[in-house]
């Protein structure tokens, strides 16, 4: 296993690919990212934006919603006429600032938190997610959505893993946040094989698509909590987690949010949510 260590540049650089399978072999490398990178790998794709029609710089959180509305139309990323890279680029061309999204960042302790910010009229959810110190997701898939991570404070590290080459339904529904190894069938369990592990800065923007494999998301940190902005397109409510020991896939639940515009859920934290939150405990 390598590491590839990569150096700290605009945050306007850190793009990663649209749906396109990496060539990787399995159990390949570790690349820490110390800041927001414009590496040379297939992972960054070409720039879209024109003299004559640049992305635009968001002035503060509420001009990155109106700019994503105007620029995800009636669609979503699966429209034709949208481009992932000029989306991830408007994301990463919006600056973190702590007074724009403070209201919505609701920490839970022991597991993470999905934090309504916009519902984008039902293409798109926009959400912020509190993570405290440690604590990560499962291991998931994203039900063919568009996923864009945007790290506002602290720092995240993201975890990316080759499909199973059968993925297997576990019919315990055990809230393990990891599925579970318990089993009737005869299928012999194999680990979840890892392809690469990302650490993600402030203001860098990851992209994450079915198509590249799965993925599980964890605050490193010891002493901080982190914050991260989520573009989900189309949205979803229910996902698959996978165990990393056998392989073996369960059904998420359906999710819920913790907060929505500001607002704690009154209903929080409801048994539903517990299910939904996917910590790896």
């Amino acid at each position: 296993m390598t590491s590839v260590e990569t150096s700290c540049l605009a945050p306007s650089h850190a793009l990663l690919s649209p749906p396109i399978t990496p060539v990787m072999s399995k159990g390949e490398e570790k690349i820490v990212r110390s800041c927001s990178s414009s590496s040379s790998s297939d992972h960054t794709p070409a720039s879209t934006a024109t003299a004559e029609d640049p992305v635009p710089v968001p002035k503060d959180l509420d001009d990155l919603v109106r700019l994503l509305h105007i620029e995800l139309g009636v669609n979503g990323l699966d429209s034709k006429e949208v481009d992932v890279a000029r989306v991830q680029k408007l994301m990463a061309n919006y600056t973190s600032n702590q007074a724009d999204w403070q209201k919505y960042a609701m920490f839970d302790k022991g597991r993470y938190t999905r934090n309504l910010v916009d519902d984008g009229n039902g293409k798109f959810n926009l959400m912020i997610l509190a993570w405290p110190e440690t604590i990560g997701s499962a291991i998931h898939d994203h039900s063919g959505s568009h996923c864009l991570m945007k790290i506002l404070d602290g720092e995240l590290k993201e975890t990316l893993y080759h499909w199973p080459d059968r993925v297997i339904n576990d019919t315990d529904n055990a809230d393990s946040g990891m599925g579970s190894d318990n089993s009737d069938d005869d299928e012999k369990p194999t680990a979840m094989s890892i392809k690469k592990e990302t650490f993600l800065k402030k203001d860098t923007v990851a992209y994450m698509h079915d198509n590249l494999g799965l993925h599980a998301v964890s605050n490193p940190l010891k002493t901080q909590g982190s914050v991260s902005l989520h573009l989900y397109t189309p949205p979803y409510e229910v996902c698959k987690t996978f165990n990393e020991r056998s392989s073996k896939a369960r059904s998420s639940g359906k999710c819920v949010f913790y907060s929505s515009r500001g607002e704690k859920v009154e209903s929080c934290p409801s048994a539903a949510y517990l299910k939904c939150s996917l910590t790896n405990n």
